[in-house]
């Protein structure tokens, strides 16, 4: 026995109730701290069109992510050079969207889009950021049951077998002239 009367094993547990008591305090003063400390301002949330309207006052002046489809018919140009004004819609709600900056260049009528900026006390949509949703698959125009080959062979020149296809070339130089049969002259 210990000349104080405590047993070491007796103390253990209260070093482990204060550590405990410790971790949850720092636990919770995290917590606060993300909860009060503006972490806000830097979230940004994802929505429709129709949680969008539904969202009401709320919605304005917060950073937004607004997914949808170009409305059909709705792209216009807007004021200045690189301005863009369209609808986003989700099939039950339309917003009004005015994007500020180039558009990508697969940017159309009923293309999947992501929009990112706020929404505005006059009910429009100011995009600083313009995403477009497609797939990675390439679809050849017009009949999608195209021989990939017969495709292929399509490229400008690839078609015609009497023409060798042209060498590599350095940039700034002309290209090696291919000699033509001159026509037989009788």
């Amino acid at each position: 026995m210990s000349s104080a009367g405590t047993s070491p094993a007796a103390a253990k547990p209260r070093k482990t109730k204060w550590f405990a008591l410790g971790a949850l305090g720092v636990a919770a003063g995290a917590f606060l701290f993300i909860t009060f400390g503006g972490i806000g301002e830097n979230l940004v949330y994802y929505w429709g069109p129709k949680e969008l309207r539904a969202a009401g006052l709320r919605a304005i002046g917060a950073t937004i992510r607004l997914g949808g489809q170009v409305a059909p018919g709705s792209v216009k140009p807007g004021e200045g050079v690189s301005n863009l004004e369209f609808d986003v819609t989700d099939g039950t709600a339309t917003i009004h969207v005015v994007s500020r900056g180039v558009p990508p260049q697969l940017f159309r009528d009923r293309i999947g889009v992501v929009v990112e900026g706020t929404m505005t006390a006059d009910g429009s949509f100011e995009s600083r950021r313009l995403m477009i949703s497609h797939d990675n698959q390439y679809r050849a125009p017009g009949d999608r049951n195209v021989d990939i080959k017969t495709l292929m062979r399509s490229t400008q020149g690839l078609d015609r077998d009497d023409v060798p296809a042209p060498g590599p070339t350095v940039a700034g130089s002309t290209p090696p002239r291919i000699p033509r049969p001159e026509p037989e002259t009788r």
